[in-house]
């Protein structure tokens, strides 16, 4: 079986839980209190998806504006941008809108976008319909999903949606010297979730 990397980056306003849906993917767990991001983390966590392993190569960035020139450098590169609004925040998903602007322009021509709308868990204090959202991402050819990090709604979905998205690469040769990471990656990997 083939492991692909695939570098994802994951992009929006500070406080919209990027840092909770990477812990939630990741670690399968939720953390209240956790501190904002400052420059940027990285976590990996490798899934199967049809003949394939799929190895994430996740970097979190910070949200906060005085950051916001250091995203071109995880996004450059990458397979994958999930671009995370707050459904309670309207704000958040017009700034959303300046990311994708921002992707298109300066990111890698074939990167699979994802929008990802956290916190759907407060529906209650929704300020950005669902349809409004869904039509945004429809008219950019993105992938839509309401998540909530804190209730694990649509985690994993997002997750499994890029690798849906991601082009299939023929095998060509080299494939033992794979096959041996493969099995180094499946043990460590047995280590760090259990």
């Amino acid at each position: 079986m083939a492991l692909r990397e695939l570098k994802v980056c994951l992009l929006g306003d500070t406080g919209v839980g990027k840092s909770s849906i990477v812990w939630r993917f990741v670690e399968d767990s939720f953390d209240p209190n956790i501190n904002p991001t400052i420059g940027a983390s990285f976590m990996t966590k490798t899934v199967q998806y049809q003949n394939e392993l799929h190895k994430f190569l996740i970097w979190d960035t910070a949200g906060q504006e005085r950051f916001r020139a250091l995203a071109p450098m995880y996004y450059r590169g990458s397979a994958a941008a999930i671009i995370v609004y707050d459904i309670t925040k309207e704000e958040s998903f017009q700034t959303l809108k300046n990311w994708v602007k921002e992707l298109r322009q300066h990111g890698p021509p074939n990167i699979v976008v994802a929008i990802a709308g956290n916190k759907c868990d407060l529906s209650d204090a929704r300020e950005v319909p669902e349809k409004d959202a869904k039509d945004y991402a429809d008219s950019i050819h993105a992938i839509f999903v309401e998540t909530s990090a804190k209730n694990a709604i649509n985690i994993n979905e997002v997750f499994i949606e890029i690798s849906k998205r991601i082009p299939v690469v023929e095998a060509a040769g080299g494939t033992s010297g794979k096959a041996f990471k493969l099995g180094r990656q499946a043990s460590e990997s047995r280590r760090t979730c259990c």
